[in-house]
């Protein structure tokens, strides 16, 4: 049986007029697009797309929340997922924006656990989900699953590790612009509220303000509503250097 989570995300997609799993009639293909599953066999990837349900949360839903202690896992197919923990005085700090095709929730057998983190759909998403149970036979009769998904997992905690590492030796500008030069790999950040970048960088909104038309000012950005768009890149990079 899938967990509380996974009903509730399920009977919110339903009761919002979300599809129908009649309506995903491109389920397998959506599956093994995700690197996870490109070696299943084609009855491991049938019996896979009869464990699994798929279902839109739209962007601004919680997924899960911090203290939520339901076991599933999300499939990512659209859409993106941002990750964070909320402290005891109510502030709130990114741990990860996850982009398609990977996967977050909990998953005990891999030491991977959702307690204490907060789920919430940065973008309309489309997800596939499956009960813990269904997961864990899934790595033990296929473990080239679980070394990937462990792959993954070593992936992420390096990217929280070195966030941490920002926040404990980098000045605000600093991270500011280590953030906007990773999201605006085309020039431009778009549909990100102050308030959001705050939470990336673990500052407050009127800080992230204040630092980003200081950055205007000098020349560095340019900026719109939700949009920043990154004029220097030399000159954000520099204040990477200096921190």
């Amino acid at each position: 049986m899938a967990g509380n989570v996974i009903k509730r995300v399920l009977g919110a997609a339903r009761s919002g007029g979300s599809t129908t799993q009649a309506q995903y009639p491109f389920k397998r293909d959506y599956l093994r697009q995700i690197d996870l599953f490109r070696d299943l066999s084609h009855d491991e990837m049938e019996m896979l797309d009869r464990t699994t349900r798929m279902t839109t949360v739209e962007k601004g839903r919680t997924i899960y929340r911090q203290d939520d202690k339901a076991q599933g896992l999300f499939l990512l197919k659209t859409g993106r997922v941002r990750l964070s923990r909320v402290t005891a005085g109510g502030k709130k700090l990114d741990l990860a924006v996850l982009e398609p095709g990977t996967f977050f929730g909990e998953m005990p057998l891999l030491g991977e656990r959702m307690r204490n983190t907060y789920a919430e759909a940065a973008e309309d998403c489309l997800l596939c989900v499956m009960s813990q149970y269904d997961i864990e036979q899934l790595v033990l009769r296929n473990p080239q699953v679980g070394l990937r998904m462990i792959e993954v997992l070593s992936r992420r905690l390096a990217e929280s590790e070195a966030r941490l590492e920002d926040l404990a030796y980098r000045s605000v500008p600093a991270r500011l612009a280590s953030v906007l030069l990773r999201l605006g790999t085309d020039g431009v950040v778009e549909g990100i509220t102050h308030e959001e970048l705050g939470d990336m960088v673990g500052a407050y909104r009127e800080t992230v303000t204040k630092t980003l038309n200081e950055f205007q000012v000098a020349g560095y950005v340019k900026l719109g509503r939700r949009r920043v768009q990154i004029l220097d890149r030399p000159a954000l990079s520099a204040l990477l250097e200096d921190s």
